[in-house]
């Protein structure tokens, strides 16, 4: 019966959050954009009320002195794009390119510090692999092998598109 619906909360808590990070006297705070809040269906229309919840987050950071480390994947991936294959479809891999270009936009001169994809070794090899985790395949050699190539084209292509955006950072 238990969901991850509500877990940490930061979605309505970031206030405190940031409030915590500053009051712990940290200089900086990692976090993750949940691709499905900015682009719901991974490759199609932004979501203003996404970008609104992380521009409060961001602005709070930097008023508390507190660089903001952004990580654009954590196990994350927008339904629309799992239900057309996933990481074993060269066109997630792409559409994250997208996906990076709109945030690095939309936080250029804000974000200095990022991480293209966390843990591929969870969501890839535990989710498309082992099938511990979502999406819970067990693929084989060669299936596998896809899903690897598609995370290093989408993280080359989110870094490329990182450094072109905002040179500086």
């Amino acid at each position: 019966g238990d969901t991850g619906d509500v877990a940490a909360d930061s979605y309505h808590r970031w206030r405190e959050d940031a409030a915590l990070v500053k009051g712990m006297g940290l200089g900086a705070y990692r976090f993750s954009i949940a691709w499905p809040r900015i682009v719901p269906n991974g490759d199609g229309d932004r979501n203003p009320a996404g970008f609104e919840m992380y521009d409060g987050l961001v602005d709070a950071l930097l008023e508390a002195g507190v660089q903001p480390w952004v990580t654009l994947y954590h196990w994350d991936l927008p339904q629309a794009l799992q239900d057309r294959g996933g990481w074993q479809n060269e066109n997630t891999a792409l559409a994250f390119g997208v996906y990076a270009k709109r945030v690095a936009e939309h936080f250029k001169g804000r974000v200095k510090h990022w991480f293209t994809i966390n843990e591929p070794q969870c969501f890839i090899g535990m989710g498309y692999g082992s099938g511990e985790h979502a999406p819970g395949l067990r693929l084989g050699e060669q299936e596998l092998a896809a899903c690897w190539e598609n995370f290093r084209l989408a993280h080359s292509r989110a870094a490329d598109i990182l450094h072109q955006t905002d040179p500086e950072n």
